[in-house]
């Protein structure tokens, strides 16, 4: 804590040498978890005073409408088809190199192609949009319902598709460990959000406004974002139509086709539970497990925040060939992200009957197993995530994916027959053991032997070598 303490400053350190490349990375990074965690509560904070407003001034079936469209930001979250996640890890190598001219390339060709998937979608969209019945695809029976059912969701749709492109500036970003500045630009963003839907609330304003205030501000944000960070402080890598080309596409593509396909499975994966719950135990036992689970989710939420920052690090310290750095950071955050996972598990076990009491009442009372399964399942999803962290940021995603798939298929069999022998609490160790299974162990056999190689190697071009992985 001393040593993060000394970290935690303004002012970059000198990067001529390796120690100080080290603690500048370090610095980023606990940077980045800070502003993470800035935004966290500033999001939260502003959702706390916005739900009672909007539900009060929409009504239960408009407020039921506005719920639904509000989900369909995290369901659209794999619309870039894992082009940005492919940009980062490209622009954390192409900074390890410190080559800006490639970095220039890869953000032209990046934003070329979010530019035609947003051209795309919006096409396919407007086609289809008079021949859709939005009132009843949203199921609302009021007059006034109806009439703002379908511009509501073309408002959202229309921002949504303008943000796919912008959205290149965070990713950039990220990828050169200024993941710090995403962050604080979400939180004015929150705040903005929270003003404009005062704003419209004050006004009398209608749903497709407050959709707008909900999706416009955070786009209103990343525009400015956008227009700083390349129009003043990056300028030399600000996307160029010229700079884009076929080759730049394809990489990012490619790497990025494989981050899609992981975060498809494990989506599928963990979003199932209360899918298989409700099919074998009935709709009512699914609040016994999601309540808790929810309770839980903090932990792996704070670990991710605290070791999100590390990604680009990674990729940026493997290109430059600071493979020690790499392996020494990785094998602290296991260290540190394990235990700190299991202590608070084991806090939240004790003490979940009081909290879940205080929080919702008498209504959830969870069983024991229930409670052990999701301590057991976070400190092994922490140790999962600062391993997925360090993989990122090598470019070795295969061996994820194939580790990803067998666990998701896996689970999904042994939730069934968990679910109907011991209960909700089947579903969480049910993940626990595919876990176990298809991905602790693999990496307990693979990973030290990428540790060895990299660590054997020397100088930068080392995720090329082991993609195959």
């Amino acid at each position: 804590m001393r040593h993060a303490v000394d970290l935690l400053r303004l002012s970059a350190f000198d990067t001529s040498s390796e120690e100080g490349r080290s603690k500048e990375r370090h610095r980023r990074a606990i940077l980045t978890a800070a502003a993470a965690g800035a935004a966290k509560v500033v999001s939260v904070g502003t959702a706390l005073i916005s739900v009672p407003l909007t539900l009060h001034y929409l009504g239960s079936e408009r407020y039921g409408m506005w719920l639904t469209i509000s989900s369909v930001v995290a369901m659209m979250s794999f619309a870039d088809f894992g082009i940005g996640n492919g940009l980062l890890n490209a622009v954390a190598q192409a900074n390890g190199k410190d080559d800006r001219r490639a970095m220039q390339g890869l953000v032209s060709s990046a934003f070329l192609v979010l530019s035609g998937i947003a051209l795309l979608i919006g096409s396919i969209a407007a086609i289809a949009y008079p021949f859709v019945s939005w009132p009843r695809l949203f199921n609302v029976e009021s007059v006034l319902a109806a009439s703002e059912a379908g511009p509501a969701l073309a408002v959202f749709l229309a921002c949504f598709l303008f943000a796919i492109p912008l959205g290149v500036v965070q990713k950039v970003q990220i990828g050169l460990q200024q993941g710090f500045a995403v962050s604080l630009w979400q939180c004015g963003a929150s705040l903005l959000s929270l003003g404009c839907l005062l704003l419209v609330i004050h006004c009398e304003g209608g749903l497709p406004w407050l959709v707008l205030a909900f999706v416009g501000s955070p786009l209103m944000a990343n525009a400015l974002n956008a227009l700083i960070f390349f129009g003043i402080q990056a300028r030399d890598i600000s996307p160029s139509i010229i700079r884009a080309s076929g080759g730049d596409m394809e990489r990012i593509a490619r790497i990025g086709a494989l981050f899609l396909v992981l975060q498809i499975v494990i989506a599928v994966a963990f979003s199932s539970d209360n899918i298989v719950i409700a099919q074998i135990l009935g709709a009512q036992s699914v609040p016994d497990y999601a309540v808790p689970a929810q309770m839980f989710n903090l932990i792996a939420s704070v670990v991710f925040m605290v070791l999100s920052g590390l990604w680009p690090a990674y990729g940026e310290a493997i290109a430059r060939g600071d493979h020690k750095w790499a392996i020494r950071t990785y094998v602290r955050s296991l260290s540190v992200s394990v235990p700190l996972a299991a202590c608070a598990s084991a806090i939240l076990i004790l003490a979940a009957p009081q909290i879940l009491k205080v929080w919702v009442g008498r209504v959830i009372d969870p069983p024991l197993l229930l409670l052990i399964g999701f301590g057991v399942w976070k400190t092994l999803e922490a140790g999962g995530n600062a391993t997925a962290m360090f993989l990122n940021g090598a470019s070795i995603v295969k061996f994820q994916i194939v580790a990803s798939v067998s666990m998701g298929i896996s689970a999904i069999l042994l939730k069934v027959l968990l679910v109907k022998w011991i209960g909700v609490a089947g579903a969480v160790w049910a993940t626990v053991a595919a876990n176990v299974l298809c991905v602790t162990i693999p990496y307990i056999i693979v990973v030290p032997n990428i540790l060895s190689r990299m660590y054997n190697s020397s100088g930068p071009g080392y995720p090329t070598n082991v993609n195959s992985t």
